[in-house]
């Protein structure tokens, strides 16, 4: 495995708070690598280490082979970003906001004229050209953003929840854009809330309270031990009222997490009263389930918090 970006017990402390604390992971060439966690778990702290914006308190990182302590400035050459909040000039058209964004990575003349056409050609947001960035759909900045983001053509890309709050059309055309990236071998470290997202990444990372507590691929992590525990099932409960049914099957001795999934309830159960659980719902149908990624992230927070208390 050729790793683009790796990360070596990185902590960030800032005064007696630890944002970060000891992460570690490796991130292959082109790969597609998903990272959750709740807000002021440390995501966007992580990210801007990377980049070289923060310096680790301890431990260290690489991009690329470039040690984010000592290659700082050469790391910024190589590397794309797209906040969370869209960061671009909105009274600048769009081609002003690419032409300027060329210009700050030193792209000139015939060159930025050909890789502005290849961005726009890439984003399709050519019939948006001389329109102002302030006046594009949520959909359309982000496209925009993006091209600003790979106008200098790096070969690592840091995404910080790059579809929040813009439209399910508009996340799906995001999404194939990065994977057509993906395809050329760029790699993306993408940040996000939606489980739907993570599992379209090659492996998701999952970090809670400063600690990278889970990664692997979706299907890694739903076989991981701590997901399923020991003399539990996780199963589906198909009832006449879910809602009405929930809170009773909640309280039910035995039922360790229970939420409702469209139709259904899933619900983790201790093995030994499944029975008892269906005579309290003789009306139901109940069959076994392997977690979804929301699962195993809701069931691996509950056993930290409970650990911890």
């Amino acid at each position: 495995m050729i790793s683009a970006i790796t990360a070596d017990h990185l902590t960030i402390r800032f005064g007696n708070f630890t944002a970060v604390n000891g992460v570690s992971f490796e991130i292959s060439k082109g790969e597609i690598f998903g990272f959750l966690g709740p807000n002021g778990s440390g995501k966007t702290t992580i990210i801007k280490a990377l980049c070289g914006l923060l310096t680790p308190s301890e431990g260290t990182g690489t991009i690329l082979g470039m040690d984010i302590r000592k290659d700082a400035s050469e790391i910024k050459r190589h590397i794309g970003y797209m906040s969370q909040k869209f960061g671009l000039y909105e009274d600048l058209t769009v081609g002003e906001n690419i032409d300027f964004y060329a210009g700050v990575y030193g792209i000139r003349g015939r060159q930025a004229e050909q890789r502005k056409a290849e961005v726009l050609d890439l984003t399709g947001i050519n019939s948006y050209l001389k329109r102002r960035a302030g006046q594009l759909s949520g959909g359309w900045k982000q496209r925009l953003a993006l091209a600003c983001a790979i106008i200098h053509s790096p070969q690592v890309v840091f995404l910080d929840e790059p579809t929040a709050g813009i439209d399910p059309v508009a996340r799906r055309a995001l999404w194939d854009l990065f994977f057509r990236l993906s395809g050329q071998g760029v790699t993306f470290f993408v940040t996000t809330h939606y489980m739907d997202e993570a599992e379209r990444c090659g492996r998701v990372g999952y970090i809670y309270l400063s600690k990278l507590i889970a990664i692997g691929t979706v299907a890694e992590l739903q076989r991981l031990p701590d997901a399923n525990p020991p003399g539990t099932a996780r199963i589906q409960i198909e009832t006449a009222s879910p809602s009405q049914a929930l809170e009773g099957i909640r309280k039910f001795e035995g039922v360790e997490e229970a939420t409702i999934f469209g139709h259904f309830i899933h619900a983790l159960v201790v093995t030994q009263r499944m029975d008892a659980l269906k005579q309290f719902l003789p009306e139901a149908q109940i069959e076994p389930i392997d977690p979804s990624l929301e699962d195993v992230f809701v069931t691996l927070t509950y056993k930290i918090m409970k650990d911890s208390k």
